[in-house]
């Protein structure tokens, strides 16, 4: 318990002091405390606790049904165009916020996905989910939706190319928890 506290010990000094803030701030009715506290929080909060556990079951159930050959062969590092190709069309399968992505990141990661399929996968995720989508072409239009697509995913493609040159001969390894 220690170890833990003393690795942890930045985060739950900010984690006291937001307590404390928030406490302070509700006591002496400071306005941006209490928004803060009474609004934000517990909207993500409930967020939080409505979404996880249901992400976190859908990647145990990943972890066991998906098998390390298939994610190797369809996304791993040969995988080429198609690997691309299925990546985006993931991540723009899936819903919910950025957090979510993380754990889906993870399980590819410890399935062999290669390195420049699993940053395609968090920028597809962050810029064309199709309920983003959906909201955007209601909002702005499908030409705008359509060339904001068209010009991000060569970016994102690009980004994950560079990315996978400077971290292709780091010896990355899982740690045991």
């Amino acid at each position: 318990m220690k170890a833990i506290l003393r690795k942890n010990k930045l985060s739950l000094t900010v984690v006291l002091l937001f307590t404390v803030f928030t406490v302070v701030s509700v006591y002496i009715g400071f306005k941006p405390g209490v928004i803060i506290f009474k609004k934000h929080f517990f909207s993500f909060l409930m967020e939080m606790l409505l979404f996880l556990p249901i992400m976190f079951i859908l990647i145990g159930l990943g972890d066991v049904w998906i098998s390390r050959e298939k994610v190797e062969k369809h996304i791993g590092s040969d995988s080429g165009f198609k690997g691309i190709l299925l990546v985006i069309f993931l991540s723009m399968a899936q819903v919910g916020p950025l957090y979510g992505a993380f754990p889906v990141t993870y399980l590819l990661w410890k399935k062999g996905a290669g390195i420049r399929n699993i940053f395609i996968y968090i920028g597809a995720f962050c810029t064309i989910k199709i309920p983003m989508l959906t909201f955007e072409i209601g909002f702005l239009g499908w030409k705008f939706s359509l060339l904001r697509t068209l010009f991000s995913l060569p970016f994102i493609i690009l980004i994950a190319v560079i990315m996978e040159r400077i971290l292709k001969n780091k010896n990355f390894r899982m740690q045991q928890p």
